[in-house]
């Protein structure tokens, strides 16, 4: 279950991910219109199956604009954000974005064949943060798959700050690794640990290709 929610934690985080305009009216046209186009793409850049670079380029240039990983590194990070130095605090958001860029960008071209469906919003239209529900729809006579976004209302659009599958809040997943990696040996241990797993994801990739 650990692997595929590893993929199925990068299909959603694609969904989002599309060139900046302004954004909809509502998140869940957000999710809707960027799911379909990001599909599209994965279905007709044959390119993209045979090249790491250009997989992280599109996750790097669509992807950030969508997610604050700011909070979602926050929240990941629990009480012991508290405990990192202002520097900490950044390189510990550039690992961790990483680490979700490089884990899942392999798995993107997998997926091209599914289907999402997005569930209407039900959420008042003042509200500032909201769930929209999505399901992953699978080959025949496999379970769909609910994907959630938890998403906040800023300056520039919505933005996604945690991701649940199956019930599974990738937020929640990762608090219980960093809590035990800062217990162990602090912060700096949680650092080391992120760029060696982000240097070995690079070492992996390159030996694929």
């Amino acid at each position: 279950m650990k692997k595929n929610l590893g993929i199925f934690l990068f299909l959603a985080i694609g969904l989002l991910a599309s060139p900046a305009r302004s954004a909809p009216a509502n998140p869940d046209t957000l999710v809707e219109n960027t799911a379909q186009e990001v599909l599209q793409i994965i279905r007709q850049d044959k390119t993209l199956q045979g090249s790491r670079a250009r997989l992280l380029d599109l996750v790097e240039a669509k992807i950030l604009p969508h997610f604050n990983f700011t909070r979602m590194t926050r929240l990941a990070m629990g009480k012991n954000w508290s405990r990192a130095t202002p520097d900490q605090q950044q390189q510990l958001i550039k690992e961790f974005r990483t680490l979700l860029i490089r884990t899942y960008s392999n798995a993107l071209t997998d997926y091209r064949d599914y289907a999402i469906k997005v569930e209407p919003l039900k959420a008042p239209a003042d509200a500032s943060e909201v769930i929209v529900k999505t399901k992953v729809m699978q080959d025949r006579g496999q379970q769909p798959v609910p994907i959630d976004y938890s998403m906040e209302k800023a300056d520039d659009g919505w933005k996604v700050y945690d991701v649940t599958v199956a019930g599974i809040s990738l937020v929640t997943n990762y608090r219980s690794t960093f809590s035990n990696q800062v217990r162990d040996g602090g912060v700096e241990k949680l650092l080391k640990t992120l760029v060696d797993k982000n240097q070995a994801n690079d070492s992996n990739s390159e030996a694929a290709y």
